[in-house]
């Protein structure tokens, strides 16, 4: 239940504290006194998005805290599940909002994102108003209302599981099936280019290694030349390096006798021994190098292929292409498995359709199976709340295809008199029908869900006297099992409050603020009166009102 409702500078409110009981609490006060901004407040920190208009002007921040007694309520695993902090008896929801325009939100001092704030807030509190009465105009709030009061939730949730798994499949088959339509176009293309790289039976660092090969023979000529000069200079007859260093070789032996020219001994015939190798390697490599025509245009063919396919593909390496060849190759590989792929997902989803149609089908028996008992609640209490012949009918519709909420299409029939047909409640309810009928079903989802706290703001629009009367008595009866928080204009239900809260504009010597205060009795006696009366509280409706709250007390 909510224990607390803090408010700072938010709208014309300056600063604000109001402490709740349990039981039937109304709150009342002159029309845009500010009951809607206080209800307003309320929503934020029940995840409603801020905006900083909202904020009272010339201040730059304004603070809304709820503080909520959940002694009663199985909620640790939420908290655990979000890594809140527990205490087990209260929970303190708090938004800050900046005129700058951020905002932040908070489950007892731990930050948290503002859906996780709407998640809570909607197992502590539910808050009806007359824009919640044309949603009832809705096919979807209509299924939603079956739901809560056939208590559908863990089957819900169940079926929802198997449908998102079942549409994440049938996504997957869509996008194999699309696939295989574009690999068929890409497929014969695919394999020509696999083949021409295959057939062309590349190697790694081919291309490097022919064109070495083909430099040497195109230059055949030029390099036998130099290798030529370059023997005979090493070891030609006249006058060669050879020749001139077997000669100081013998030399520097000679004057070994002395003693002073070992060193220069081998370092001369270490030097020979080289020139002898170098001369014997030219001239090795002069017999080899050749002019070969025949495998120079073998050469210049196959580096031509490889130009070629390096041109085609827009790279410069056979590495490249020996990687694109492996890529395409893997493609192929895929579209060749593709048909088995899109095989074994089908009977994949075909079995998670039949599961989900099983599925479909019990939580669709289990809305049916609240049909009855429902429709005869219904008829019950709007026969009380003076529309004696209503009828009222749940039509059940099989969808052609299933979506997130199952099988059923539900559409709430209603009639108000014996000669008129079931309709549809958007074509044929008047709009204090529609609160009347509206009230009725939150009795029945109030009582299924046990919520901790319900608010009903101004839900007794179009109705007066008796039925004002009677719609009080059910909220009283509701608040005997839960905390009921009634906005209200009609005195018929502020005389049922446990505790009543008068909210009032006060004139300040530079602003108009909102104010909201708990009336003691003799305080509730002069505002029912009020209400009674009107602009001029008689005697008369001073004992009226002193009548009505005995009465209720």
């Amino acid at each position: 239940m909510l224990k607390t409702l803090y408010i700072k500078n938010y709208a014309l409110i300056d600063e604000l504290k109001v402490d709740f009981d349990t039981g039937f609490s109304v709150i009342t006060g002159e029309t845009g006194a500010g009951k809607s901004i206080i209800l307003g407040a309320l929503s934020l920190i029940l995840g409603q998005r801020a905006e900083n208009k909202q904020i009272k002007e010339g201040e730059s921040k304004c603070t809304i805290e709820g503080i909520f007694d959940i002694s009663v309520y199985e909620l640790r695993s939420l908290f655990e599940e979000n890594d809140w902090v527990y205490d087990g008896n209260l929970c303190i929801l708090r938004r800050e909002i900046w005129a700058n325009g951020k905002s932040r939100a908070f489950v007892n001092d731990s930050p948290v994102y503002l859906n996780h704030l709407k998640v809570l807030g909607e197992k502590l509190i539910d808050i009806h108003s007359q824009h919640e009465n044309l949603s009832l105009n809705d096919n979807l709030s209509q299924l939603n209302i079956v739901d809560l009061i056939a208590k559908t939730t863990s089957v819900k949730q169940t079926y929802s599981s198997y449908y998102h798994s079942y549409k994440k499949s049938e996504k997957e088959l869509a996008d194999l099936h699309d696939q295989a339509r574009k690999n068929k176009e890409e497929e014969d293309y695919l394999r020509y280019q696999f083949n021409s790289l295959s057939e062309a039976h590349l190697e790694p660092n081919e291309q490097e290694a022919l064109e070495a090969e083909l430099q040497v023979i195109t230059h055949a000529e030029e390099i036998k030349s130099g290798l030529y000069k370059l023997t005979n200079l090493l070891s030609g007859e006249e006058h060669s390096v050879e020749s001139g260093l077997r000669m100081a070789l013998e030399i520097a032996k000679s004057l070994q006798k002395f003693s002073t020219s070992h060193d220069l001994t081998e370092r001369i015939e270490s030097a020979y021994i080289d020139l002898k190798d170098l001369r014997q390697e030219s001239e090795r490599m002069f017999q080899e190098v050749e002019f070969n025509p025949e495998r120079q245009q073998l050469i210049e063919d196959r580096l031509s292929t490889i130009y070629s396919l390096q041109q085609k593909h827009s790279v410069s390496t056979t590495e490249e292409l020996l990687a694109i060849q492996s890529e395409i190759d893997l493609k192929l590989q895929n579209i060749d498995s593709l048909d088995e792929r899109i095989e074994k997902l089908e009977k994949e989803v075909f079995k998670k359709k039949e599961i989900l149609l099983a599925e479909a089908n019990s939580l669709s028996e289990m809305r049916k199976s609240s049909k009855v008992d429902i429709e005869k609640n219904i008829a019950n209490q709007l026969s009380s709340l003076g529309i004696p012949n209503a009828r009222f009918e749940i039509n059940f519709i099989e969808k052609k295809q299933l979506d997130s909420t199952g099988k059923d299409f539900i559409n709430f029939l209603f009639s108000a008199n014996k000669n008129t047909s079931l309709q549809p409640i958007s074509q044929i309810a008047s709009g204090g029908e529609i609160s009347r009928l509206m009230l009725s079903l939150k009795s029945m989802v109030a009582d299924a869900t046990a919520l901790a706290t319900i608010i009903f703001d101004e839900v007794d629009s179009g109705t007066s006297g008796e039925i004002a009367d009677k719609m009080g008595l059910i909220m009283k009866n509701l608040s005997k099992s839960m905390q009921v928080i009634a906005i209200t204009h009609l005195p018929q239900i502020a005389a049922k409050g446990d505790t009543h809260y008068y909210v009032y504009k006060e004139d300040l010597l530079e602003a108009t603020i909102t104010s909201m205060k708990k009336l003691s009795m003799a305080d509730r006696i002069k505002e029912i009166a009020g209400m009674l009366s009107g602009a001029e509280t008689t005697v008369q409706a001073l004992e009226n009102a002193k009548v009505m709250l005995e009465t209720y007390e």
